[in-house]
């Protein structure tokens, strides 16, 4: 079995609605993003011969379905209705914002990620590892 992971980086502010700590408020984070495909077989002929993936070919793909929609947005979720309220005024500001079904922690950004690159893009992803800090990540396989 071959893996292979290309890491990336993106900016986005969140709040955790309901949230018993700071993370209440609005506030941000640089994330730094581990997507780890994997296959049984290698690229047997053509330009990616021998090769899971082409680097470049992941990279399109990311930025395509993650990094476009959530780089410098407020990422929040879309059932809370505090989450909406914020995001309806920053998009009559003309700012960047991106719904997604679940509360915004690392644990479920990782799953979501993970989910949008597998079904939506197609890509044969084994893992996401998703840094909140420098310190703390999740890890999200299925």
């Amino acid at each position: 079995m071959f893996k292979v992971s290309k890491e990336f980086s993106f900016d986005m502010a969140h709040i955790l609605d309901g949230h018993d700590g700071k993370c209440q408020n609005l506030h941000g984070h640089t994330y730094k993003l581990q997507v780890e495909v994997m296959s049984a077989q290698l690229h047997q002929s053509g330009a990616k011969k021998g090769m899971v993936v082409d680097f470049s070919d992941l990279k399109t793909v990311v930025k395509k379905f993650i990094l476009d929609p959530m780089d410098h947005a407020f990422i929040y979720d879309n059932t809370s209705e505090r989450e909406c309220k914020i995001a309806r005024l920053l998009v009559e500001l003309d700012s960047k914002t991106f719904g997604i079904p679940v509360r915004t922690t690392a644990e479920e950004m990782s799953r979501f990620i993970f989910n949008r690159l597998k079904h939506d893009a197609g890509l044969p992803v084994s893992a996401i590892r998703l840094w909140e800090t420098p310190t703390s990540f999740c890890e999200y396989r299925e």
